[in-house]
């Protein structure tokens, strides 16, 4: 199976990116993970990226907070889908992350989830490979059917005990 490449720009960058690999993880999606500074470091990370594609990754997911440049730069120089999670700063809250990342020139596209949106970064990674892996389809599809069934027992619960014990439970 292709395999994602998961890297951040620090180790603050952690906790966001387990969740991309926890939802990997759970689609038996084999990744490598690392951390790499484009700005402090730019020889490794050109090294980095421009060998992902030989280590046999499919996917990239690139967290990085304030200036963000860790997913854009990984786009140009990975010829396959990069997806960037912005991180939530102190200073602006991640809206400058976010824009970074998301205002990306024509031709160097970035899918941008949410800031901090590890876990979705780690689904829209494994539905991107299940376009071309039948069985990886099968999971992702399992995966929606169990979160609806997760709204769908919440919902029998509030309507059997009323919001008040509900929220007591919570």
């Amino acid at each position: 199976m292709a395999k994602v490449g998961i890297v951040m720009g620090s180790d603050s960058d952690m906790p966001v990116m387990a969740k991309a690999a926890e939802m990997l993880d759970r689609f038996g999606i084999e990744y490598e993970m690392t951390i790499i500074s484009a700005h402090r470091e730019p020889d490794i990370f050109f090294e980095w990226a421009r060998g992902a594609e030989s280590r046999g990754i499919r996917v990239i997911i690139a967290g990085a907070g304030k200036a963000a440049h860790l997913p854009g730069m990984c786009a140009a120089l990975f010829p396959m889908p990069v997806v960037g999670i912005p991180m939530k700063t102190s200073d602006l809250g991640g809206v400058d992350s976010l824009y970074s990342i998301v205002q990306m020139p024509s031709g160097i596209p970035v899918a941008t989830v949410a800031i901090n949106g590890g876990a979705n970064a780690g689904i829209l990674a494994a539905r991107i490979l299940a376009v071309s892996d039948e069985a990886l389809l099968q999971k992702v599809k399992e995966y929606a059917q169990s979160m609806k069934e997760d709204v769908v027992k919440k919902a029998e619960k509030l309507e059997s005990i009323g919001y008040k014990e509900y929220l007591a439970q919570m």
